[in-house]
């Protein structure tokens, strides 16, 4: 039986799906009361960056930074992109 995880989260089963996957309480109430909310589509792909495979280390690397990834320095470019996409 799902949880109710009060009113600031819309979509209760989304919310327990995605925490028992490993998103943090802040992201998994996000993408919850996206998809609850008609106005929005959360499964639709997003902003206008390209995908991380087409940035260059050294721009991985200085979001690596920004985000305050731990062992950025010894990664190599998969690493960058899979610790971002982690994150």
């Amino acid at each position: 039986m799902t949880k109710d995880h009060g009113p600031s989260v819309k979509d209760d089963e989304t919310y327990e799906a995605l925490r028992e996957d490993g998103a943090s309480k802040q992201k998994a109430a996000a993408i919850a009361n996206a998809q609850a909310n008609e106005d929005q589509h959360p499964s639709k792909k997003g902003g206008k960056q390209p995908p991380y495979e087409e940035w260059t280390k050294d721009d991985l690397y200085s979001r690596a930074q920004e985000l305050e990834i731990d062992g950025r320095s010894d990664m190599t470019k998969d690493e960058l992109i899979e610790a971002l996409r982690s994150t």
